[in-house]
């Protein structure tokens, strides 16, 4: 059972922060780079790998290494943080060109987490809606994928407010630059935690 830990406010580094950006300057910013995945993609192809599954393990890896990106409040408006969050991904469907947004548990241990991944996309690659797996939890971290377009920023208008503090993650179409292999990388974070 994934436990959710409160932050303690009178303890907590970034108290002051995080009040700051809760009342007076409601910010959030979004963080665009091309990341180096030559030796990733190499791997992948020598292992006969699907990437997709490849890079949500390597994002959610990541994204479940840093305590400030599994952050959000509890059903109290208590703000803490999860032991892990599960990625919710986008998955294209070609013949009308429209998406469905799936989860996958998260498991450490890389074979097992490529194997759910697989197996989800196989069983809901079909089911058409905007959100198609039920039972997703509330543990859980947006990922996107736009593989036809590579980019060089990306901005999101996001003036609702939620109780999640989760990044909101999007990479897009790789591409060749003096030898190596580039991805567009985008990570849209609240301010009031990171």
């Amino acid at each position: 059972i994934m436990a959710f830990h409160l932050i303690d406010m009178n303890t907590w580094e970034r108290r002051e922060h995080y009040k700051y950006y809760q009342t007076l300057v409601h910010s959030n910013y979004t963080l665009t780079a091309h990341i180096d995945i030559t030796d990733l993609l190499e791997e992948v192809k020598k292992r006969h790998l699907r990437f997709y599954p490849v890079f949500l393990y390597v994002t959610s890896s990541a994204v479940n290494s840093i305590k400030e990106m599994r952050m959000s409040k509890d059903s109290d408006g208590n703000l803490g943080y999860w032991d892990e969050c599960h990625p919710s991904y986008t998955i294209f469907h070609k013949d009308d060109c429209t998406f469905s947004d799936i989860w996958s548990e998260y498991n450490k241990e890389f074979s097992v987490f490529y194997e759910t991944c697989l197996k989800d996309m196989e069983k809901w690659k079909d089911v058409k809606g905007v959100k198609t797996k039920p039972n997703k939890p509330v543990n859980f971290t947006p990922i996107s994928c736009v593989p036809w377009i590579s980019y060089t920023s990306m901005s999101y208008d996001t003036p609702v407010t939620s109780p999640l503090y989760f990044p909101v993650i999007l990479f897009g179409k790789y591409f060749q630059e003096n030898r190596k292999i580039l991805l567009p990388f985008s990570v849209y974070v609240p301010h009031a935690v990171s």
